[in-house]
């Protein structure tokens, strides 16, 4: 286990847990807290993923933040002391898993605005959700209206669509409404976007 300098260890644990640096996380049959829902939407979705793993529905996780390490000290053979690390920017979307056989993956982002600015995807995710498309995977985006309190589900070729057809620097509240799928909210799983997939992609089936 790493030692970590009094002065850097929340920033350090941060990034440590950001991409399960530590010999990962040991899930087992734990209970999912409560205590912070809706504090952000990365928190709904990482609550839900960890209730579809324990109700073995489907193995969806956060893909792991990218980090360079720039300065370690040894101030034992068995110690390493972090003291310079920076994140680097994500090559491709937040989320990544398998659900009834399909391959998903998708960007999940929160907006405080009237419309969700086209600036917060970069091209590369962009290119990314193209291609998981063209090799038969589900590509979508979760973007959230904090104003209105609610979450779509945008399917990827939506997304594209508005991206090909709009010559525009955001995607209106109103494309989400009418293109979109609203997932709804509840204890558990807090956002089960897994019913929406059901509806866009399984024809209404569930599991």
């Amino acid at each position: 286990m790493f030692g970590f300098a009094k002065r850097d260890t929340y920033s350090i644990i941060e990034m440590v847990i950001a991409m399960h640096y530590v010999r990962g996380f040991k899930e087992g049959k734990k209970s999912i807290l409560y205590g912070n829902r809706g504090m952000c939407l990365e928190n709904d979705l990482n609550d839900t993923n960890t209730f579809y793993r324990l109700q073995n529905r489907a193995v969806i996780y956060k893909k792991p933040t990218p980090i360079t390490i720039s300065k370690v000290d040894y101030p034992s053979r068995i110690e390493a002391v972090i003291k310079e690390a920076y994140f680097k920017t994500p090559s491709t979307t937040d989320y990544n898993g398998v659900y009834r056989g399909k391959y998903i993956d998708f960007e999940a982002k929160e907006t405080k605005l009237d419309y969700f600015p086209l600036a917060n995807i970069h091209v590369h995710q962009i290119e990314h959700l193209k291609l998981i498309m063209k090799h038969g995977g589900i590509g979508f985006l979760i973007i959230r209206f904090i104003k209105y309190n609610k979450t779509f589900l945008l399917e990827g070729k939506d997304f594209l669509e508005f991206l090909e057809t709009m010559k525009r620097k955001s995607i209106p509240l109103s494309y989400f409404e009418e293109k979109g799928h609203i997932i709804k909210e509840k204890y558990q799983p807090r956002l089960d976007y897994l019913e929406s997939i059901d509806t866009l992609f399984f024809k209404g089936e569930s599991v």
